[in-house]
């Protein structure tokens, strides 16, 4: 019998819960490991004390263990070029490096890296002066969209409909520096309408694979009403990847993306997340994403047949996507996000969750997982909340309906204090 295979996944949320789920269905049945984890993690998976920021600290634990494969699930470690890190060294891993990084790293790069390349998107400007900032906010049309340049977990980008929003984004971001070096340089663009939609693809840095596609809830109460949120649930499909607008979408931006990419030497393996807004005008570029979104990938790899680990690994080779086909569970996925009493907002953290799926009875064949967002183990091994979103329980059904429904009845088994959850997820268009 041939020695397992060793793989390692960096982070702590629901998406990183969902990939050590999605490669612990592999035939292979690999050895994992996941730093840091969390408590639903755990159940699946070694997990090893180093933050995912820690990436020399990452780098040691690889070459000891010997492992055979690492992917990557936050932003951060990408930014800060733990791919690159890794390379040197020899060690196959899952991401782009720094400098594709940058297309989630830095707003205005990938702004400029837009233009350079024909893909559309709003109109914009630049500001490295917190006076110019303020003086062109004062003259530009409402509504408008001021984001801070680098990363800001989230939180870097305002929709100013009126003008003293407007004013209080850059002041925050670029005077008082609440995402410290992030808002060194600000973005202010128009404020695109219509309907989002989130297109992900795999690529080599030569070849490209559309994964399904897939819609997230970023409001925080149902009807799309309150603040938005890192995302409350999500479904998939959204479109079929047959769809002549996911087919124009791949062609004009995922296709430019990758070629721009490999033309200005900037090596990307992984994910490439395109977030789109389908205007009027046709569909316009918002951001990039550099690695799996966060609740869409609960929905997408749920829904994923293809052997996930196989998968991963051709994606970590130079052209090594040219033969892989993806076979996709043809059942609709939902999943909806239980998260902590206050959220988006401050909230208790330490709160003992009741009634979780006990281990091993979230499978393919019964077609509902939890997965672990915010929690983590207790002194006497209970079950706690540590974070805003805290899980994210995500079925697949016949029908979207079905699938909501479904995971909306093992939802009401789970319980802790302050739980909040959006009642119609899967039930109602996102935007």
């Amino acid at each position: 019998m041939s020695e397992r295979k060793k793989v390692l996944v960096v982070g702590s949320g629901g998406r990183e819960h969902t990939i050590v789920s999605a490669i612990s269905r592999s035939p292979s049945n690999p050895e994992i490991y996941c730093a840091p984890g969390n408590a639903g993690i755990a159940e699946a998976a070694q997990c090893v004390d180093i933050g995912g920021e820690d990436i020399e600290g990452l780098l040691q634990f690889a070459r000891a263990e010997k492992i055979d494969l690492t992917i990557v699930g936050p932003e951060a470690p990408l930014v800060a070029g733990i791919v690159d890190l890794f390379e040197g060294e020899g060690l196959k891993i899952f991401g782009p490096g720094k400098g594709g990084a940058q297309l989630e790293g830095s707003k205005i790069f990938c702004k400029e890296f837009l233009c350079r390349h024909g893909i559309p998107t709003a109109a914009f400007e630049i500001f490295e002066d917190s006076e110019a900032a303020l003086a062109h906010v004062n003259e530009r049309p409402l509504p408008m969209v001021v984001k801070a340049d680098g990363l800001a977990a989230g939180k870097g980008v305002i929709v100013a409909h009126d003008r003293d929003t407007a004013i209080k984004a850059v002041e925050d971001i670029m005077v008082e520096r609440n995402f410290g070096d992030a808002g060194s340089r600000v973005l202010i663009e128009d404020c695109l309408t219509g309907s989002e939609i989130s297109v992900m693809a795999l690529t080599d840095g030569v070849n490209y694979l559309p994964l399904e596609t897939a819609q997230d809830y970023k409001p925080a109460f149902d009807g799309n009403k309150g603040p938005n949120t890192g995302g409350m649930g999500s479904y998939s499909p959204y479109y079929s990847l047959g769809d002549p607008l996911v087919q124009d979408i791949l062609n004009k931006v995922i296709r430019k993306t990758v070629e721009g990419l490999a033309q200005e030497e900037l090596p990307f393996k992984g994910v490439l997340y395109a977030g789109i807004m389908l205007t009027d005008e046709g569909p316009m570029m918002l951001e990039y994403n550099a690695r799996f979104g966060d609740p869409e990938t609960q929905s997408i790899l749920s829904r994923l047949k293809t052997d996930p680990l196989a998968v991963f690994e051709a994606a970590s080779e130079p052209g090594g996507l040219e033969e892989m086909v993806l076979e996709w569970d043809e059942r609709d996925a939902v999943c909806i996000v239980a998260a902590s009493g206050g959220y988006p907002g401050s909230y208790e953290q330490g709160v003992p969750i009741e009634g979780l799926t006990p281990a091993g009875e979230d499978s393919q064949e019964a077609g509902l997982w939890v997965y672990h967002a915010g929690t983590r183990r207790g002194e006497t091994g209970e079950t706690l909340t540590a974070g805003g979103r805290v899980l994210g329980v995500t079925a697949l059904g016949e029908t979207r309906q079905a699938a909501s429904e479904k995971a909306y009845e093992a939802l009401a088994g789970i319980s802790f204090d302050g739980l909040h959850s959006r009642r119609d997820i899967g039930q109602t268009m996102a935007n």
